[in-house]
């Protein structure tokens, strides 16, 4: 199982379009656009989980640079987030 970033997305790219675009190349677990929680617009970014790390490795390849919704999208393998942000810790 592989988790891609996606990035540059459009504010009109929704979930089901993430994955229609992203399942071409393999079977998705998961597709999820992150939206602001004040305003509830996107944030520009997502995340696709692949079940198979080969078809992953596909997209990234095929996806990276290309255009989505209107916008030129970054794909690439998402890294773990290192802590939380959302202000100082007390």
């Amino acid at each position: 199982m592989k988790r891609l970033f996606v990035g540059g997305i459009s504010w009109a790219t929704n979930d089901d379009l993430l994955r229609e675009t992203f399942s071409r190349y393999g079977s998705i677990r998961d597709a999820k656009v992150i939206y602001d929680r004040d305003s509830g617009r996107s944030r520009g970014f997502g995340f696709v989980t692949f079940d198979n790390d080969e078809d992953a490795d596909q997209a990234v390849e095929n996806l990276d640079g290309q255009e989505l919704d209107g916008r030129r999208i970054r794909v690439n393998e998402a890294m773990d987030r290192a802590g939380g942000g959302g202000g100082p810790r007390y």
